[in-house]
């Protein structure tokens, strides 16, 4: 089974930013599609952003213009940069692959492997 790493989570303040990594453990996945998606306390999951294979981004209509989503090739890794963080952002931020093919999407169900999460907090 592939492995999905996350890293960069941590304790920041309001309007700060940080930048999330996400990098396949065992073998490359630069033809796949990526995802984040986030999951606060007592709330569902829900998708934050996607990239193709190609590094065409698509993002959840309320994170727009704060979060960018990225992806390195020659590193194998996927960043997301998040800035103007507000309380509401804090969340267990995962990282997820998808094996579908063209444009991705902020479906779960598009997604088959999925990393244990990295915790993002957001408070003064």
């Amino acid at each position: 089974q592939l492995q999905v790493v996350e890293s960069g989570g941590g304790l920041v303040q309001p309007g700060g930013s940080l930048r999330l990594s996400c990098a396949a453990a065992t073998i490359t996945w630069n033809d796949n599609i990526i995802g984040w998606f986030r999951q606060a306390p007592g709330k569902e999951r829900e998708a934050v952003s996607c990239v193709s294979s190609i590094g065409f981004p698509k993002y959840a209509e309320s994170l727009k213009g704060r979060f960018t989503i990225s992806r390195d090739k020659f590193r194998n890794t996927v960043y997301l940069r998040m800035s103007d963080l507000k309380p509401e952002d804090t969340a267990v931020y995962t990282c997820a692959v998808s094996q579908t093919s063209g444009d991705c999407d902020l479906s779960q169900d598009s997604y088959t492997y999925w990393g244990q999460g990295t915790q993002v907090t957001v408070s003064s």
